[in-house]
């Protein structure tokens, strides 16, 4: 019985041993890699030296930022060619950024958490301090949302001009910026 009881403890040791190696995940930030994301959160930090919102991704080739404050992945240089609203759920989805795949286009809220509403804030595009996007323009980009009781021809986007969220007819041309993680919307 003894000896049964002491391989049995010898075994889950092994196990929790084996559960606990390190995945091997890269970053270019030290510290902890994710913030438990929250809606309601931001990050308590003095200086963006010490705690960056935003992490561009090794691992992707840098070729996505890691917003710690939602949790969301964004394309780190959004490249869409101007477009129709019905056009950006194709080119998200058969998108690869830093070679993967699972890119779709961001629901209004999500693309409005990237808006630095600060009032002194005039620059565009209207982008968090310190953010380390490139090829953003400051103009109009699609949401997934749409209007569809209201109006179904309707959909929301984000002007980076002045951070503005509007909605409009779906024929408009307008950039779409790329999201991975999160939940999404209803239809796309």
């Amino acid at each position: 019985m003894g000896r049964t009881r002491c391989y049995i403890s010898g075994l889950v040791l092994l196990v929790m041993a084996a559960l606990a190696s390190p995945a091997g995940a890269q970053t270019v930030a030290a510290g902890p890699y994710y913030a438990t994301p929250s809606w309601d959160q931001t990050l308590a930090c003095t200086t963006l030296a010490n705690c960056p919102r935003f992490i561009v991704l090794s691992n992707m080739n840098s070729d996505a930022v890691l917003d710690r404050e939602t949790g969301l992945v964004w394309e780190k240089s959004p490249t869409s060619p101007p477009a129709n609203w019905n056009v950006t759920e194709t080119f998200c989805n058969q998108k690869s950024v830093g070679n993967r795949k699972g890119w779709r286009v961001p629901t209004l809220q999500e693309l409005v958490s990237l808006v630095d509403a600060t009032p002194a804030n005039t620059s565009s595009p209207r982008l968090p301090l310190g953010h380390p996007f490139s090829s953003v323009q400051g103009a109009p980009y699609w949401s997934a949302t749409g209007r569809l009781f209201q109006h179904p021809e309707s959909a929301w986007y984000v002007d980076f001009s002045n951070g503005g969220a509007f909605a409009t007819e779906r024929n408009n041309i307008f950039y779409v910026w790329c999201v991975r993680g999160g939940q999404g919307v209803e239809l796309q």
